[in-house]
Order: C-alpha cells, then structure tokens, then sequence
C-alpha cells in the first residue's frame, strides 16, 4: 500500500456523499468518500493509502483528463518481471509504487529519472489514519 501524508483544505459533501480535498507537496489531491470519520476536519493531516494497481501512469501527457489526482513525480526504479512491471517513483520524501503491464512500461519506454504524472481516480484513494498534532 502506498501512504501520502496530506492535510486535509476542504470537504464538501451531499447527503452521504464525501468530496475531500487535500494538500499534499504543492498538489492538491481529491477523496471520494461515503462515510467520514468524525476525526476528519479541514487542517487535519491525515496519512491517504491507495492500491499500486490503482495508480496509472502517464508520459508526455496531453490534453485533459478525469483523473482528479495528478502528481508529478520522478522514476526512481523499476522492477521488470516477465507479464508485470513494479515501477517505484518518488514526491519529494514520499516514495509511491505502480504495478503497470511490462509491454505498458516497453511502450512507454520508461527508464529511471524519467518525470512522469501519476494517475489516480478519487475513488480509488482512501484515509488511512487521522494524525493528531
């Protein structure tokens, strides 16, 4: 599992439904969520969790997208196994991991210290933990 640390700037929400929004390394990044524990408030850090697989990955990128969450990040390793590729890339201090196809990863020539956007729906991110100060 991935982990970001984040603090929370907004959330906004409709009956049972959660958009929360956060700051994390200068992007903001965006939370789908059906049930808020009462812990989270704008101004609280927070540790977010997503899946590797639920991180897609773009290069040379163009255009507009849906993706809500899009951060820029550099390839620090990659893991080429024979169907699957474990691509390790780093924010900073923050070290994020996508597994992606190994003919993906050929046809992207992606190669370490390649700058790439980081790709994830806000369904697919989750608080893993409030922090308290």
């Amino acid at each position: 599992m991935n982990k970001i640390v984040a603090t929370i700037s907004q959330i906004r929400n409709i009956d049972n439904l959660n958009i929360v929004e956060f700051e994390f390394d200068d992007t903001k990044l965006k939370m789908i969520s059906l049930d808020l524990n009462e812990d989270t408030k704008v101004g609280q850090k927070v540790v977010l969790t997503t899946k590797p697989t639920h991180i897609a990955i773009a290069k040379n990128l163009q255009g507009e997208l849906s993706y809500s969450n899009q951060i820029l990040a550099t390839i620090e390793e990659i893991d080429q196994g024979e169907l699957l590729c474990v691509v390790n890339s780093k924010i900073d201090n923050t070290d994020l991991q996508s597994i992606i196809t190994t003919d993906s990863a050929k046809r992207m020539n992606l190669k370490n210290n390649d700058k790439v956007i980081l790709l994830i729906k806000a369904s697919d991110m989750s608080i893993l933990e409030v922090l308290n100060d």
